[in-house]
Protein backbone atom coordinates (compact mmCIF):
# COMPACT_ATOMS: atom_id res chain seq x y z
CA UNK A 1 0.00 0.00 0.00
CA UNK A 2 2.93 2.25 0.58
CA UNK A 3 4.32 1.67 -2.88
CA UNK A 4 1.32 2.47 -4.51
CA UNK A 5 0.60 5.65 -2.34
CA UNK A 6 4.25 6.81 -3.42
CA UNK A 7 3.12 5.86 -7.09
CA UNK A 8 0.08 7.69 -6.75
CA UNK A 9 2.16 10.69 -5.60
CA UNK A 10 5.07 10.45 -8.24
CA UNK A 11 2.28 9.91 -11.03
CA UNK A 12 -0.02 13.19 -9.69
CA UNK A 13 3.31 15.37 -9.67
CA UNK A 14 4.16 14.13 -13.47
CA UNK A 15 0.48 15.07 -14.40
CA UNK A 16 1.04 18.75 -12.35
CA UNK A 17 4.27 19.37 -14.08
CA UNK A 18 2.94 18.45 -17.40
CA UNK A 19 -0.24 20.83 -16.93
CA UNK A 20 1.83 23.98 -15.78
CA UNK A 21 4.60 23.16 -18.45
CA UNK A 22 1.18 24.03 -20.91
CA UNK A 23 0.76 27.38 -22.50
CA UNK A 24 -1.99 28.71 -24.66
CA UNK A 25 -0.12 30.16 -27.45
CA UNK A 26 -2.09 30.45 -30.70
CA UNK A 27 -5.16 29.45 -28.91
CA UNK A 28 -6.76 32.90 -29.45
CA UNK A 29 -8.56 34.83 -32.58
CA UNK A 30 -7.58 38.09 -34.03
CA UNK A 31 -3.82 37.84 -33.82
CA UNK A 32 -3.22 40.74 -35.65
CA UNK A 33 -4.39 43.38 -32.55
CA UNK A 34 -1.11 42.50 -30.96
CA UNK A 35 1.18 44.15 -33.84
CA UNK A 36 2.30 47.30 -32.27
CA UNK A 37 1.13 50.24 -34.39
CA UNK A 38 3.62 52.99 -33.47
CA UNK A 39 7.17 53.40 -35.03
CA UNK A 40 8.53 55.49 -32.10
CA UNK A 41 7.22 52.90 -29.75
CA UNK A 42 8.22 49.88 -30.92
CA UNK A 43 11.45 51.36 -31.44
CA UNK A 44 11.66 51.32 -28.01
CA UNK A 45 11.16 47.50 -27.39
CA UNK A 46 7.16 47.92 -27.48
CA UNK A 47 7.20 49.68 -24.13
CA UNK A 48 4.42 52.03 -24.22
CA UNK A 49 2.09 51.70 -21.52
CA UNK A 50 3.19 54.86 -19.73
CA UNK A 51 4.03 56.53 -22.86
CA UNK A 52 2.03 59.69 -24.20
CA UNK A 53 2.61 62.59 -26.86
CA UNK A 54 1.19 61.07 -29.66
CA UNK A 55 -2.41 59.80 -30.91
CA UNK A 56 -1.19 55.64 -31.67
CA UNK A 57 -0.22 55.81 -27.88
CA UNK A 58 -3.67 54.29 -27.65
CA UNK A 59 -2.88 51.32 -28.76
CA UNK A 60 -1.02 50.36 -25.55
CA UNK A 61 -3.49 52.39 -23.28
CA UNK A 62 -6.13 54.60 -24.28
CA UNK A 63 -5.39 56.98 -20.99
CA UNK A 64 -2.09 58.45 -23.15
CA UNK A 65 -4.53 60.16 -25.47
CA UNK A 66 -6.10 61.82 -22.53
CA UNK A 67 -2.67 63.92 -22.20
CA UNK A 68 -2.40 65.49 -25.23
CA UNK A 69 -3.49 69.21 -27.08
CA UNK A 70 -4.94 69.83 -30.29
CA UNK A 71 -5.11 67.78 -32.67
CA UNK A 72 -3.02 64.78 -33.90
CA UNK A 73 -3.35 62.48 -36.68
CA UNK A 74 -0.66 59.46 -37.51
CA UNK A 75 -0.53 56.86 -40.14
CA UNK A 76 1.65 54.28 -40.00
CA UNK A 77 3.00 51.33 -42.54
CA UNK A 78 4.53 48.09 -41.27
CA UNK A 79 6.24 45.82 -43.77
CA UNK A 80 5.25 42.47 -41.68
CA UNK A 81 6.06 39.33 -41.55
CA UNK A 82 6.04 36.51 -44.73
CA UNK A 83 5.13 40.10 -46.98
CA UNK A 84 1.87 40.89 -45.26
CA UNK A 85 1.07 44.43 -45.45
CA UNK A 86 -0.52 45.77 -42.17
CA UNK A 87 -1.18 49.55 -41.71
CA UNK A 88 -2.33 51.79 -39.10
CA UNK A 89 -4.15 55.43 -38.73
CA UNK A 90 -5.37 57.47 -35.77
CA UNK A 91 -6.60 60.73 -35.64
CA UNK A 92 -7.24 62.24 -31.78
CA UNK A 93 -9.18 66.07 -31.15
CA UNK A 94 -8.65 67.52 -27.63
CA UNK A 95 -11.97 69.24 -26.18
CA UNK A 96 -10.08 71.06 -23.47
CA UNK A 97 -11.68 70.20 -19.80
CA UNK A 98 -14.06 67.94 -21.86
CA UNK A 99 -10.95 65.37 -23.09
CA UNK A 100 -9.68 64.03 -26.23
CA UNK A 101 -11.39 61.67 -28.43
CA UNK A 102 -9.63 59.63 -31.35
CA UNK A 103 -10.83 57.30 -34.04
CA UNK A 104 -8.39 54.56 -35.73
CA UNK A 105 -8.52 52.14 -38.24
CA UNK A 106 -6.28 48.71 -38.17
CA UNK A 107 -5.74 47.14 -41.60
CA UNK A 108 -4.00 43.93 -42.61
CA UNK A 109 -3.88 42.10 -45.84
CA UNK A 110 -1.96 38.62 -46.14
CA UNK A 111 -1.98 39.42 -50.49
CA UNK A 112 -3.13 36.50 -52.42
CA UNK A 113 -2.22 32.81 -51.08
CA UNK A 114 -2.10 29.44 -53.62
CA UNK A 115 -5.23 26.77 -52.52
CA UNK A 116 -4.36 23.24 -52.03
CA UNK A 117 -5.03 20.57 -51.07
CA UNK A 118 -3.82 16.62 -49.65
CA UNK A 119 -5.29 15.85 -52.93
CA UNK A 120 -3.37 19.13 -54.65
CA UNK A 121 -0.59 19.78 -52.88
CA UNK A 122 1.02 22.18 -55.58
CA UNK A 123 -2.55 23.91 -55.71
CA UNK A 124 -6.01 23.65 -57.12
CA UNK A 125 -5.46 26.96 -59.28
CA UNK A 126 -7.60 29.26 -57.16
CA UNK A 127 -6.24 31.57 -55.04
CA UNK A 128 -7.73 33.17 -51.53
CA UNK A 129 -6.40 35.92 -48.96
CA UNK A 130 -6.48 36.60 -45.53
CA UNK A 131 -7.88 39.82 -44.37
CA UNK A 132 -8.20 41.58 -40.85
CA UNK A 133 -9.87 44.66 -39.93
CA UNK A 134 -10.73 47.04 -36.95
CA UNK A 135 -12.09 50.43 -36.49
CA UNK A 136 -11.81 51.75 -32.76
CA UNK A 137 -13.33 55.31 -30.83
CA UNK A 138 -11.50 56.34 -28.02
CA UNK A 139 -11.82 58.79 -25.49
CA UNK A 140 -9.21 60.07 -22.63
CA UNK A 141 -9.47 62.66 -20.37
CA UNK A 142 -7.22 64.47 -17.28
CA UNK A 143 -9.24 63.34 -13.88
CA UNK A 144 -6.60 65.46 -12.28
CA UNK A 145 -3.55 67.37 -13.43
CA UNK A 146 -1.64 64.11 -12.33
CA UNK A 147 -4.13 61.10 -13.58
CA UNK A 148 -5.27 60.61 -17.08
CA UNK A 149 -7.78 57.42 -17.66
CA UNK A 150 -9.07 56.27 -21.05
CA UNK A 151 -10.50 53.62 -22.22
CA UNK A 152 -11.77 52.05 -26.49
CA UNK A 153 -14.48 50.10 -28.29
CA UNK A 154 -13.26 48.46 -31.30
CA UNK A 155 -15.64 46.62 -33.75
CA UNK A 156 -13.51 43.82 -34.83
CA UNK A 157 -13.56 41.74 -38.24
CA UNK A 158 -11.50 38.74 -39.96
CA UNK A 159 -11.71 37.38 -43.12
CA UNK A 160 -10.52 33.92 -44.53
CA UNK A 161 -11.31 33.39 -48.09
CA UNK A 162 -15.10 32.88 -47.77
CA UNK A 163 -15.50 32.57 -44.03
CA UNK A 164 -15.52 35.82 -41.61
CA UNK A 165 -16.23 36.38 -37.42
CA UNK A 166 -17.14 39.31 -36.23
CA UNK A 167 -17.00 40.97 -32.61
CA UNK A 168 -16.01 43.64 -30.47
CA UNK A 169 -13.04 44.20 -28.02
CA UNK A 170 -12.61 46.96 -25.19
CA UNK A 171 -9.64 48.35 -24.46
CA UNK A 172 -9.32 50.87 -20.64
CA UNK A 173 -6.24 52.25 -18.82
CA UNK A 174 -4.86 54.86 -16.53
CA UNK A 175 -1.97 56.72 -16.33
CA UNK A 176 -0.38 58.46 -13.00
CA UNK A 177 2.28 61.03 -13.40
CA UNK A 178 3.95 61.81 -10.00
CA UNK A 179 4.88 65.61 -10.57
CA UNK A 180 5.34 67.36 -13.88
CA UNK A 181 7.63 66.02 -16.37
CA UNK A 182 8.66 63.55 -13.77
CA UNK A 183 8.39 59.69 -13.80
CA UNK A 184 5.17 58.20 -14.92
CA UNK A 185 3.10 55.15 -13.99
CA UNK A 186 0.69 52.96 -16.68
CA UNK A 187 -1.95 50.16 -16.48
CA UNK A 188 -3.97 48.79 -19.13
CA UNK A 189 -6.08 45.98 -20.55
CA UNK A 190 -6.16 45.16 -24.60
CA UNK A 191 -8.89 43.53 -26.42
CA UNK A 192 -11.29 42.34 -23.76
CA UNK A 193 -14.40 40.91 -24.96
CA UNK A 194 -16.66 38.41 -26.14
CA UNK A 195 -15.36 35.29 -28.06
CA UNK A 196 -16.47 34.55 -31.53
CA UNK A 197 -16.46 31.48 -34.07
CA UNK A 198 -15.77 31.83 -37.97
CA UNK A 199 -19.34 31.23 -40.12
CA UNK A 200 -19.37 31.43 -44.03
CA UNK A 201 -19.92 29.21 -47.45
CA UNK A 202 -16.26 27.39 -46.99
CA UNK A 203 -18.06 25.00 -43.92
CA UNK A 204 -20.46 24.34 -46.15
CA UNK A 205 -20.32 20.40 -47.48
CA UNK A 206 -22.24 17.18 -48.98
CA UNK A 207 -22.31 14.53 -46.41
CA UNK A 208 -22.90 10.42 -46.61
CA UNK A 209 -23.83 9.02 -43.35
CA UNK A 210 -22.83 5.80 -45.07
CA UNK A 211 -20.11 5.89 -47.78
CA UNK A 212 -20.49 1.81 -48.26
CA UNK A 213 -24.11 1.72 -48.85
CA UNK A 214 -25.17 1.98 -52.25
CA UNK A 215 -28.37 3.68 -53.43
CA UNK A 216 -28.98 6.51 -50.48
CA UNK A 217 -27.81 10.31 -50.66
CA UNK A 218 -24.14 10.73 -50.78
CA UNK A 219 -24.95 14.69 -50.66
CA UNK A 220 -27.04 15.68 -47.79
CA UNK A 221 -26.47 19.55 -46.86
CA UNK A 222 -24.69 19.68 -44.07
CA UNK A 223 -22.34 22.36 -42.30
CA UNK A 224 -18.94 22.27 -39.97
CA UNK A 225 -19.16 23.71 -36.42
CA UNK A 226 -16.21 25.62 -35.28
CA UNK A 227 -15.76 26.31 -32.09
CA UNK A 228 -15.69 30.06 -30.48
CA UNK A 229 -12.37 32.06 -29.07
CA UNK A 230 -11.28 34.22 -27.15
CA UNK A 231 -9.79 37.52 -28.05
CA UNK A 232 -6.15 38.07 -27.01
CA UNK A 233 -6.42 39.74 -23.89
CA UNK A 234 -3.15 41.66 -22.31
CA UNK A 235 -2.91 43.04 -18.95
CA UNK A 236 0.03 45.79 -19.24
CA UNK A 237 2.03 47.47 -16.35
CA UNK A 238 4.66 50.44 -17.48
CA UNK A 239 6.49 53.35 -15.80
CA UNK A 240 8.36 55.89 -17.63
CA UNK A 241 11.25 57.41 -16.20
CA UNK A 242 11.89 61.13 -18.26
CA UNK A 243 15.91 62.60 -17.43
CA UNK A 244 16.52 66.54 -18.76
CA UNK A 245 20.04 67.52 -18.64
CA UNK A 246 20.05 70.87 -20.58
CA UNK A 247 16.68 72.31 -22.63
CA UNK A 248 17.67 70.59 -25.05
CA UNK A 249 18.95 67.50 -24.29
CA UNK A 250 17.22 64.42 -22.63
CA UNK A 251 16.62 60.71 -22.12
CA UNK A 252 13.53 58.78 -21.31
CA UNK A 253 13.47 55.25 -19.97
CA UNK A 254 10.67 53.18 -20.84
CA UNK A 255 9.43 49.56 -19.07
CA UNK A 256 6.37 47.50 -19.66
CA UNK A 257 5.54 44.40 -17.84
CA UNK A 258 3.24 42.16 -19.76
CA UNK A 259 0.91 39.32 -19.19
CA UNK A 260 -1.12 37.66 -22.15
CA UNK A 261 -4.26 35.16 -21.80
CA UNK A 262 -2.46 33.33 -24.93
CA UNK A 263 1.20 33.23 -23.80
CA UNK A 264 3.65 33.67 -21.09
CA UNK A 265 4.52 36.77 -18.85
CA UNK A 266 7.03 39.09 -20.47
CA UNK A 267 9.17 41.83 -19.92
CA UNK A 268 9.78 45.27 -22.78
CA UNK A 269 12.27 47.57 -22.46
CA UNK A 270 13.12 51.18 -24.03
CA UNK A 271 14.75 54.02 -24.38
CA UNK A 272 14.95 57.41 -26.22
CA UNK A 273 17.50 60.24 -26.46
CA UNK A 274 16.32 63.63 -28.01
CA UNK A 275 19.40 66.05 -29.14
CA UNK A 276 17.83 69.59 -30.05
CA UNK A 277 14.36 68.46 -29.43
CA UNK A 278 14.35 67.86 -33.33
CA UNK A 279 16.10 64.24 -33.89
CA UNK A 280 15.54 61.28 -31.51
CA UNK A 281 17.74 57.74 -31.26
CA UNK A 282 15.59 54.86 -30.01
CA UNK A 283 16.65 51.60 -28.81
CA UNK A 284 15.14 48.55 -27.15
CA UNK A 285 14.19 44.90 -26.62
CA UNK A 286 10.99 43.32 -26.36
CA UNK A 287 9.65 39.76 -24.98
CA UNK A 288 12.52 39.59 -22.34
CA UNK A 289 12.19 36.37 -20.40
CA UNK A 290 9.40 34.90 -22.89
CA UNK A 291 10.26 30.94 -23.62
CA UNK A 292 11.26 30.71 -27.04
CA UNK A 293 11.10 33.69 -28.39
CA UNK A 294 12.56 34.82 -31.82
CA UNK A 295 14.63 38.20 -31.41
CA UNK A 296 14.16 41.11 -29.61
CA UNK A 297 16.31 43.71 -30.26
CA UNK A 298 14.68 47.10 -31.65
CA UNK A 299 16.03 50.49 -32.79
CA UNK A 300 15.24 53.18 -34.54
CA UNK A 301 15.19 56.82 -34.73
CA UNK A 302 12.76 59.98 -35.69
CA UNK A 303 12.95 63.91 -36.57
CA UNK A 304 10.37 66.32 -35.55
CA UNK A 305 9.78 69.06 -37.35
CA UNK A 306 7.61 72.89 -36.42
CA UNK A 307 6.47 74.33 -39.43
CA UNK A 308 5.30 77.48 -39.23
CA UNK A 309 5.22 77.53 -35.37
CA UNK A 310 1.66 75.85 -36.05
CA UNK A 311 2.55 72.65 -37.07
CA UNK A 312 4.61 69.91 -36.12
CA UNK A 313 5.67 67.13 -38.53
CA UNK A 314 6.62 63.95 -36.83
CA UNK A 315 8.78 61.30 -39.27
CA UNK A 316 9.71 58.29 -37.29
CA UNK A 317 11.26 54.51 -38.24
CA UNK A 318 11.55 51.45 -36.02
CA UNK A 319 13.70 48.53 -37.21
CA UNK A 320 12.84 45.12 -35.08
CA UNK A 321 14.75 41.85 -35.26
CA UNK A 322 12.14 38.72 -34.90
CA UNK A 323 14.67 36.00 -35.40
CA UNK A 324 14.59 33.04 -37.82
CA UNK A 325 11.09 34.62 -39.23
CA UNK A 326 13.33 37.82 -39.96
CA UNK A 327 13.18 41.53 -39.54
CA UNK A 328 10.37 43.67 -39.10
CA UNK A 329 10.06 47.59 -40.48
CA UNK A 330 8.16 50.53 -39.62
CA UNK A 331 7.79 53.89 -41.05
CA UNK A 332 5.28 56.54 -39.04
CA UNK A 333 3.97 59.87 -40.18
CA UNK A 334 2.21 62.12 -37.95
CA UNK A 335 1.09 65.82 -37.97
CA UNK A 336 -0.05 67.71 -34.62
CA UNK A 337 -2.12 71.21 -35.50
Amino acid sequence: MKTLNIKTALLALLIAGYSFSQNKTGTTIGQFLKIEPSARIAAMGNAGTSVSGEASAVFFNPAGIGRLTGTDMQFSYNEWLADIMYSFAVVSVNFGDAGTAALQMTSLNSGEIDVTTVEQPRGTGERFTVTNFALGVSYGVMLTDRVSVGATINYINESIWHSSLSTFGLNFGVQYEIYENGPRFGASVSNFGPSAKYNGRDLYLDYDFDPLKYGDNDKIPAELRTDEFSLPTTFRAGVVLPFRFTEDYSIMFSADALHPNDNEESINLGAEVGILKVLFLRGGYRNLYLPDAEGGLTLGGGINLNVLSSYNLRFDYAWSDYGRLNNTHRVSVAVNL
